[in-house]
């Protein structure tokens, strides 16, 4: 009895403890790393006279497609979507062309599948039969960079032409295709012996042919795939023992042999050419003294104004009417694509609806300009008040009056690089030398310092004080009051800034030499986002850049083939390639009060190995 007692005493213990120990018992095993597996293909891989358009694959767990219409790639390429589905551990491809003959077919999934459960995707997994006696076997590899800036594309279209004509990539469809990965890397696997053009595409109309603005690569030399037998030699060795001693001797020779696939490193870059459709977008009358006109890219060609009368007085019967163009100032934006047009006559001001004739030139689908003509409304709304705080009535003359104050970039620590610059609300219309002051600062005193004007467009509204900048100086600008007239004769009032520039220990100093010299090298120091903040031509003796921030940089050449003193894309009209660019391999700490030297050397390493992977972005899938 006692045993038996103590017995299931123990029992209960033992319970209670496991009971108690979440650790003890069944956890679930490890995670499912192993992607799935295929058990069987209808028909099998590779194979041959195969001649229905449905593909079933069956796996040994369940599993799911991740975004297969951009994970999947059908070669040759399908105008009409295939159909994909998964259902429980079976995929079943629907194709919805009719096959063509004696060609091999090929369905890259890329990483599509994944099992249901942990989402291990099946990586590169390819699936090809034949309408033919023969499975096509040939493979071309390469990568994609952009022409700008060398970083890899994903998501971009490879594809080739075995018609050799131009016109091939804008009328029909690729012969063969494949698709960039996040480095940028591509294969055509499956592809006849031949001749081809081979092409990249960003194919946003997703119908495998090159249209107007889509993004484009192309090879200057014809693709003849390959493949190319290799041997090697080797040595096996033996060891014999000799006392305590280990001797090593050649005991055979033997020769293997591999196969390559070439061509193997095609590098394309991949460039949108300098052609944007040119439109017209709006007009806006936010300000009564001036209206602006939008357009979707740089204007080409001023366009043309013409006044209409208002749709109520089509007779002429309104005196008050008056023909405002006639009384217009025009300024470009910096980019070029909008026009602002500013009202200089009072009368015009009193007009609180300006209808007119635009005549501007617009894009056709062919990217020529055409004239094309739109009649428009600018129409100004007085701001309402609120009703508690009511003013008098004022008149347009009066809003423009209280509208005068200069603007100027002064500051305390100036940069020696700027340039010192008077901004003006509106356009001038004189302004008077003689009433621009600038002074510098000798001890205590101020003495007058001579200096050149310079307006940087034709409305005057940016003025540049142009002297001999000392480091570590003070000076002082004054604007007499009346020196300045808007375009409406109102004077601005009297102001004056003070500013004082930077000392020299605190700029770091560069030079550069290049090697070899090139001299149609423009050389180009960049930030850490990549972005150019200075960009110079070079010289034999190498180039010197002074007075820069301390900081990171980076720099890069391009080769400036035109001449123009900027980087140029390409053109498929006229078989340009974009000008080259260039990277120095490493990142540069420039600290304040250092003198800097170095040699680029352009061409001492593959142009996919320069550019310092710290300024290459993580690659977004197109």
């Amino acid at each position: 009895m006692k045993i038996t007692h103590l017995t299931a005493i123990l029992a209960l213990a033992a319970f209670a403890s496991s009971c108690a120990n979440r650790g003890i018992g069944p956890q679930g095993g490890p995670v499912d790393s192993i992607p799935p597996h295929i058990v069987k293909s209808i028909p099998e891989n590779g194979t041959l006279n195969y001649q229905k358009k449905e593909i079933q694959l069956r796996f040994d767990e369940y599993i799911q497609l991740s975004n297969p219409s951009e994970n999947i790639l059908i070669s040759p390429p399908q105008q009409k979507p295939a159909e994909i589905t998964a259902v429980g551990k079976r995929i079943k491809v629907a194709l919805q062309e009719d096959l063509k003959e004696n060609m091999t077919y090929t369905i890259d999934f890329g990483e599509a599948i994944q099992d249901n459960n942990e989402k291990n995707p099946l990586k590169n997994y390819s699936f090809s039969f034949s309408t033919g006696e023969q499975i096509d076997s040939l493979a071309i590899y390469g990568t994609l960079i952009d022409a700008e800036n060398l970083n890899p594309l994903s998501g971009i279209v490879v594809g080739f032409h075995s018609d050799l004509a131009d016109s091939s990539v804008s009328t029909r469809p690729f012969d063969r295709i494949g698709r960039t990965n996040t480095d940028g890397e591509f294969s055509i696997l499956n592809i006849h012996q031949g001749t081809y053009r081979l092409y990249a595409l960003d194919d946003v109309s997703r119908d495998y042919v090159r249209q107007p603005g889509e993004g484009f690569a192309f090879c200057d030399s014809l693709i003849v795939p390959t493949i190319v037998v290799r041997s090697e030699t080797d040595t096996v060795w033996k060891d014999s023992l000799q006392g305590d001693s280990t001797i090593h001797y050649a005991d055979s020779i033997y020769t293997a042999e591999y196969y390559f696939y070439e061509p193997s490193d095609i590098l394309l870059r991949f460039f949108h050419e300098d052609k944007q459709h040119q439109y017209f977008q709006r007009v806006q009358r936010a300000e009564r003294h001036r209206f602006t006109l939008s357009f979707s890219a740089p204007l080409r060609q001023m366009p043309e104004l013409r006044a209409l009368r208002p749709e109520s007085d089509s007779l002429g019967k309104d005196t008050t009417w008056r023909d405002f163009t006639q009384h217009i100032l025009y300024q470009y934006s910096p980019q070029k694509d909008t026009l602002i047009c500013w009202l200089t006559d009072s009368t015009v001001l009193n007009m609180d609806s300006l209808r007119f004739a635009l005549t501007y030139l617009k894009t056709d689908s062919a990217y020529a300009l055409i004239p094309q003509t739109d009649t428009l409304l600018a129409v100004f709304r007085q701001p309402q008040m609120p009703k508690q705080k009511k003013k008098k009535q004022s008149t347009p003359e009066k809003e423009i009056h209280q509208a005068g104050k200069l603007g100027c970039n002064a500051k305390q620590d100036f940069h020696l690089a700027d340039t010192l610059t008077i901004t003006a609300p509106s356009p001038l219309s004189t302004y008077s030398p003689s009433g621009i002051h600038l002074a510098i600062k000798a001890d205590t005193l101020w003495q007058t310092l001579p200096f050149r004007l310079h307006a940087t467009d034709s409305t005057y509204r940016k003025i540049q004080i142009l002297f001999d900048m000392q480091p570590a100086t003070e000076y002082r600008l004054t604007i007499d009051s009346a020196a300045l007239y808007d375009i409406w004769k109102t004077p601005f009032d009297r102001q004056s800034w003070t500013v004082k520039t930077r000392s020299l220990d605190t700029y770091a100093t560069l030079k550069v030499h290049l090697e070899p010299y090139e001299p149609k090298a423009m050389l180009q120091l960049l930030d850490g986002k990549d972005v150019p903040v200075l960009t110079t031509s070079v010289a034999n003796e190498g180039v010197l850049l002074t007075n820069l921030q301390p900081g990171a940089y980076y720099m890069r050449i391009f080769i400036d083939s035109n001449g123009d003193g900027r980087w140029t894309t390409g053109d498929w009209f006229l078989h340009r390639q974009p000008e080259e660019v260039f990277y120095f391999p490493k990142k540069l700490n420039l600290r304040a009060n250092w003198d800097f030297e170095e040699t680029f050397r352009w061409q001492e390493l593959p142009l996919l190995e320069q550019k310092p992977r710290a300024l290459i972005p993580q690659p977004k899938k197109k």
